[in-house]
């Protein structure tokens, strides 16, 4: 047997590494040096995915024959041979040893520096590590090596045998000082040391390196100094836990704390929670042994003070008070740091440190007391007025809207904002040209967006219908070739809008090669064959917005869309067919999805419809423009624009495409200018006299939506199941509110949902703007489609889905119903931030355009955190950045409606939320029993949180 590419092909696809092995063993070093090449050509050769078991025999040839580490990794890591080294690494190591290669080590700490930083696969890990310890090598310091190793010391993914304790493990790793400085420097590798293998374990690689220290392997003092330098860089929580647990398995000295004391006066100021409770105790225990300067002391207060760490604040305090009692000469500063807390955003904070003010008031002298005085007009809720009767000065003014208290009606907003909406963005000009547009088909497969939907078939048919044909077949084909996973169909793509879209682009092309589109019939005139479907082809019978039967007749020139596919020219691709058929479908059922049909039954299917509709007419009858393009990015398509494209039309003598006029209508606003509406009323063809209806009608009706219920379900362990994962959702039911009217609306406006939650759903996700742009002046009907994805937010931590849709949906118009009042809900209990802050943000845009949302919105908030199927405490932060933005009076009308079904419940929030109420209540002056049950709590015996809050709202209120 030769040591030939066939026979190592051969013995690959039989996988036979044995043999393979003692072919190369047998081989001189001439015979392999001579194979080299030719393993190196057969390997490069390779299918992208040649079998698994194959691969490794591969490898096993490029190490018996390559000349050197280097050209050994370079082929190893040819696509074809992704996951050689899934076996042990043993087989290596024994061709290695029959063939005594000098280069085993280099090899494996090659492999080793190529290990990615974030996600390493653990075979690799081990394959290389055992290269590099039968080769007497060190491993690189990347931090793919590190986070391996770390990973493999954690969990032991291949264990053999018993597995040792891991301080023992870590006691004799012959690369423990290389590697275990770098978990200290490389800042995304804590999480991987907090790892560990049974859930809602404490980690074990803190205590093991804790050990270490303890027993002299590690020096203390360098652990250490690391730990703490590691706090101070600060990262996120779960990278940082780790060496919280490690410095408090590490115990501190005071000797030990007091070197480290300004590190601490840091991290208490500025660290993560759990890391400033950790500095404050040292700190703590520094001061205790008379080792702390008070000037310290003083100013790390003034930052901690007003931290949103309530339990970590009153620390401080109890902490300040307790100074203040020992340094009798130092008193007056000491209290004048604990009137830092007075900018606290809490009033019970704010009200602990006005009592200790008060305590001490005798300690302070004039200077101070003035100080003090200056401090105290960041009080909030009832304690402005305390505060005065305390330091016998007179109260503070009192803004406009507490001088006259309203006690119904219409509420202000906060005092010195004024919310005012912000005008929405116009669309983009349309693509001045070909080369333009092939760049903008371009960044549409990489990020699409409503926006570039519209301006790309848009442009497209405008340069079709201008003879730009020879010019579209050179620049557009190279994009979509470049592209065929997107244009070309596949099982992965039906119904995708991006293949239609190649098809319109061929279609086009293959128009202009044969002399361009034909013209238009005269509107009224229909040509039957390209027009006007079998037994509805009277013109004159159209359906009327608001009233006919949609499946009634077919305007001229907007009739069967298999029709106008012109017999021989396309019209047998079976692409093609399928996509006309679709669209036949969607005109005589009004319904998109199976059966025969690919489109997606969602709002998003109505562009896949559109562009679809572009593919079957366009090498048919010439329609020369798109007229639904909107005219502002939130898809309103401008009434007087809509009224000078069908004048256009009908002085041509075209209509437009059905679903695309459709489409256009539903984006007109319900209200139309007086003028226009006078002009729509002389149009004469099919279109223009729909069009004047629909503007006479007022459009489409708002659709009827109600909160649906989707209990989860348990399985037989009692857990909840992996596909229902949740409690309890609630999503959004849909219906018409008429019969008849637009194809398109039934399947638009009904929406029944699952039985149960949906695990993570996605139906709408990087295509947010489309399902908005669909209906821009419905947008309960856009969150009721979403607002599963929005729930997901807060009850599976899923993220983006508010960020991208909510500022949509504030530009958008329409009443707020039960659908986007459970989205809002949903979304200011968004695991995220960035969510949440959008949120914040379409609530104010809501509130400057003077929607009616809040108390919807305060009742879904206590319906969902009531039982806890949102957490309250996610919420209260972006009421109170509402509040502080000047949307007091939403923020005031949604406690009312959210406080009295809250009060009856023990949701730990509702003290904080009574509070946030307090200071809204002062803010806008508010007067009245205007929380039904405030007054029973307040009444309740008892010194419970809720109480006294409860108490303070009720005395603001009632004063």
């Amino acid at each position: 047997m030769t040591l030939s590419w066939e026979t190592v092909d051969e013995l690959a696809r039989r996988n036979d590494r044995s043999a393979l092995i003692r072919l190369l063993a047998a081989a001189t070093p001439a015979e392999r040096a001579a194979a080299a090449p030719v393993v190196a050509a057969g390997v490069t050769a390779l299918p992208a995915d040649p079998d698994m078991d194959a691969r490794t025999v591969y490898a096993l040839a490029v190490v018996g024959t390559a000349p050197s580490a280097a050209r050994a990794v370079t082929l190893l890591r040819r696509p074809a041979l992704w996951a050689w080294n899934w076996d042990e690494s043993a087989l290596f190591l024994t061709l290695a040893d029959a063939l005594d290669l000098p280069w085993t080590g280099d090899l494996g700490a090659r492999l080793a520096a190529r290990l990615p930083a974030r996600d390493p696969w653990p075979d690799d890990w081990f394959f290389a590590a055992a290269l590099m310890r039968a080769g007497g090598v060190t491993p690189p310091v990347t931090e793919g090596v590190v986070r391996s190793w770390v990973r493999s010391l954690v969990r032991r993914w291949k264990p053999a045998g018993p597995i040792p304790p891991l301080v023992a493990r870590l006691r004799d790793d012959p690369w423990r000082d290389t590697l275990l400085p770098a978990v200290f420097e490389i800042d995304t590798i804590g999480a991987d040391a907090g790892g560990v293998v049974v859930a809602d374990a404490t980690p074990a690689f803190p205590a093991a390196v804790a050990a270490l220290a303890r027993e002299g392997t590690l020096e203390r003092k360098t652990v250490l100094a690391a730990t703490v330098d590691r706090l101070l860089r600060g990262g996120r929580p779960n990278d940082l836990r780790p060496f919280v647990l490690l410095h408090d398995e590490l115990a501190p000295t005071v000797d030990e704390s007091s070197t480290h004391a300004l590190d601490y006066a840091r991290l208490l100021a500025a660290g993560p929670g759990a890391v400033a409770t950790l500095a404050q105790r040292c700190l703590k225990a520094v001061d205790g042994a008379g080792r702390l300067e008070l000037e310290t002391l003083l100013e790390v207060s003034a930052e901690t003070l007003v931290r949103r760490e309530k339990t970590l604040v009153k620390a401080q305090l109890s902490w300040l008070a307790a100074v203040a009692r020992r340094e009798p000469a130092r008193s007056g500063d000491v209290v004048v740091a604990i009137a830092g807390a007075f900018g606290h955003g809490a009033l019970d904070v704010q009200e602990r440190a006005l009592d200790l003010v008060a305590k001490h008031r005798d300690r302070v002298t004039p200077a101070e007391l003035d100080r003090i005085v200056a401090a105290a007009e960041m009080l909030g809720g009832d304690l402005p007025a305390r505060a005065a009767s305390l330091f016998a000065a007179a109260p503070a003014p009192v803004s406009a809207a507490a001088a006259a208290p309203p006690v119904g009606g219409a509420l202000p907003s906060a005092g010195g904002f004024s919310l005012v909406a912000a005008p929405v963005a116009q669309m983009p000009p349309p693509i001045a040209d070909v080369a333009e547009l092939a760049g903008e088909l371009a960044v549409l497969v990489h990020a699409q967006t409503g926006v570039g939907w519209e301006r790309v078939l848009a442009a497209l048919v405008a340069f079709h219908s201008a003879g730009a044909g020879e010019t579209l077949a050179a620049t557009l084909l190279p994009v979509i070739d470049r592209y065929p996973s997107w244009f070309e169909p596949s099982r992965w793509n039906a119904g995708s809008p991006f293949v239609a879209l190649g098809l319109a682009i061929r279609a086009a092309i293959a128009a202009a090669a044969r002399g361009g589109p034909q013209p238009a019939a005269p509107a009224g005139r229909g040509d039957p064959g390209a027009s006007v479907a079998a037994g509805r082809g009277d013109p004159e019978a159209s359906v009327l917005a608001g009233r006919g039967d949609p499946e009634t007749s077919v305007p001229a020139g907007r009739g069967d869309p298999e029709a106008s596919v012109p017999a021989g020219r396309g019209g047998n691709d079976p692409v093609r067919q399928e996509l006309a058929a679709a669209v036949r479908v969607a005109w005589q059922e009004g319904r998109r999805g199976r059966p025969h049909s690919s489109l997606s039954p969602r709002p998003d299917g109505v562009l896949a419809l559109r562009v679809a509709e572009v593919a079957v007419h366009l090498a048919g009858t010439m329609v020369p423009a798109i007229v639904a393009t909107p005219t502002h990015v939130n898809g309103t398509l401008d009434a007087g624009v809509l009224l000078r494209r069908l004048q256009r039309a009908e002085a041509e003598g075209w209509q437009p495409w059905p679903f695309d006029f459709e489409q256009a209508l539903l984006r007109v606003p319900h209200v139309a200018d007086d003028l226009v509406a006078a002009r729509a009323a002389r149009l004469t063809s099919p279109a223009g006299r729909q069009f004047a209806q629909w503007l006479a009608s007022g459009g489409l009706p708002d659709p009827i939506s109600a909160p649906f219920t989707q209990p989860g379900e348990r399985g037989r362990d009692g857990g909840w199941t992996w596909d229902v994962p949740v409690p309890r959702r609630i999503v959004a039911t849909l219906r018409p509110a008429r019969d008849g009217g637009l194809r398109l609306e039934r399947q638009l406006l009904t929406l029944t949902p699952a039985e149960h939650p949906v695990h993570t759903p996605s139906d709408f996700r990087s295509t947010e703007d489309v399902l908005a742009m669909v209906l821009p002046h419905h947008r309960e009907v856009a969150a009721a489609w979403a607002l599963a994805e929005v729930a997901a937010l807060a009850d599976q931590n899923q993220r983006d889905t508010a960020r991208h849709l909510f500022p949509l949906l504030a530009e958008c118009t329409g009443p707020v119903g039960p659908a986007m009042a459970y989205a809002l809900a949903y979304a200011l209990a968004a695991k995220h931030e960035p969510d949440r802050a959008a949120t914040v943000d379409t609530l104010l845009t809501l509130a400057a355009a003077g929607a009616s949302f809040a108390a919807l919105v305060g009742a879904a908030l206590a319906d969902l955190g009531g039982d806890g199927t949102i957490k309250l405490t996610r919420v209260l932060p972006a009421l109170t950045d509402l509040h502080r933005a000047g949307a007091s009076a939403a923020v005031w009308e949604l406690l009312v409606a959210a406080l009295p079904p809250l009060l009856t419940t023990t949701a730990r929030t509702v003290p904080d939320l009574l509070e946030l109420a307090s200071q809204v209540a002062v803010t806008l002056g508010v007067r009245g029993d205007l929380v039904p049950g405030l007054a029973e709590v307040a009444a309740r015996a008892g010194s419970t949180r809720v109480t006294k809050e409860a108490k303070r709202l009720h005395s603001i209120l009632n004063p």
